[in-house]
C-alpha cells in the first residue's frame, strides 16, 4: 500500500512510527541528518563560488538538446551565464545532493545530465572516494564541464559524452555495481523508465535512485508512478522537484510526500 505523508506531520508523530507502518530507523535519520541539515559545510563554497563565476560568464556556445529541451531558453546559442542560470539546480537541490553523497558514501555514482558540472561536484565533495561517472549529450557542455572538474581540483568524476540511447548501456557495462543513481537528463517519460530499467540491473539491496524534475511534465509524473510501483522498488521519497528511491528489501513498500 502507497502512502502520502507531509514532512510536518512526520515530526509530529516521530514518537508513533509504527502506527504508520514508517520505517522509524531508516526514514527518522534520513530527515533529521540528511533534509533538516542545516550544518555549513565548508565544501559548499567551493562549488557555489564556481557557480558564481560562470553566472557572469558571456561567452556563447551552441547547445545541442538531445531530450525534451529546456523550458525557459530553446535558442540554439546561449550565454553560459543563462545556462547556469537556468539549467543548474537551486543552491539548496544541489547542497541536498551532498548532504545525501555524504550520508550514504556510495562507491559507484551514475549521473546522467551533467550540464555544467555543479551537480556532479556536490555529489563528489559529499563523497570523495567515490568513484563518478558523469553523461553529458552536448559536446560544447561538456567541454565546460570539464573546464569546471579541472578547476576544482576534483578527479574522481569522469565525464562521457554522447547520446544516453547509444552510450549508457556501454557504460553500465564496463561498471560492476552502481551504488547511486542520478536520472536528470533527457526529461521525457519512455526514455526516464528505459534508463531506470537499464541501471536497474546494475543495482544492489543498498542502491538509491534519484530523479530530477519528476513534476515537469504529464509523461514525467507518469515516468515516476510508473517507477515507485516498481516491484523492486521500497520506499520512495517526493520532494517536488526531485523523487527518490530505495531497494531495501526490509522495508515495507511506501510512498511519502516531503515538503523541502
Amino acid at each position: 500500500m502507497i502512502k502520502k505523508i507531509h514532512i510536518r506531520y512526520l515530526k509530529y508523530l516521530s514518537k508513533s512510527f509504527t502506527k504508520y507502518d514508517i520505517h522509524s530507523p531508516f526514514l527518522f535519520d534520513l530527515i533529521t541528518q540528511v533534509f533538516d541539515d542545516n550544518s555549513k559545510y565548508p565544501e559548499y563554497a567551493k562549488v557555489e563560488q564556481l557557480k558564481k563565476e560562470l553566472l557572469h560568464d558571456d561567452r556563447v556556445i551552441e547547445v545541442t538538446d538531445l531530450g525534451a529541451g529546456s523550458r525557459v531558453d530553446n535558442n540554439k546559442k546561449r550565454t553560459i551565464r543563462k545556462i547556469a542560470k537556468n539549467a543548474s539546480k537551486p543552491k539548496r537541490i544541489g547542497r541536498l545532493l551532498f548532504r545525501i553523497s555524504r550520508y550514504f558514501q556510495p562507491g559507484n555514482i551514475l549521473e546522467l545530465g551533467t550540464s555544467l558540472g555543479l551537480s556532479s561536484l556536490y555529489l563528489s565533495c559529499g563523497s570523495p572516494e567515490s568513484g563518478i561517472i558523469t553523461m553529458e549529450g552536448c559536446p560544447n557542455i561538456s567541454k565546460l564541464a570539464k573546464d569546471n572538474f579541472r578547476k576544482a581540483v576534483m578527479d574522481k568524476i569522469k565525464l562521457v559524452t554522447g547520446n544516453f540511447n547509444d552510450q549508457l548501456q556501454d557504460v553500465l557495462d564496463g561498471m560492476k555495481s552502481l551504488d547511486f543513481v542520478f536520472i536528470d537528463g533527457n526529461h521525457q517519460e519512455e526514455p526516464t523508465i528505459q534508463y531506470f530499467e537499464q541501471c536497474l540491473a546494475k543495482s544492489n539491496a543498498d542502491t538509491i535512485f534519484v530523479f530530477d524534475d519528476i513534476h515537469w511534465s504529464d509523461g514525467m509524473e507518469k515516468a515516476w508512478e510508473n517507477i515507485i510501483h516498481h516491484p523492486d522498488i521500497s520506499l520512495s521519497v517526493d520532494i517536488f522537484h526531485m523523487g527518490i528511491v530505495f531497494l531495501k528489501k526490509e522495508l515495507t513498500k511506501q510512498h511519502f510526500v516531503i515538503r523541502f
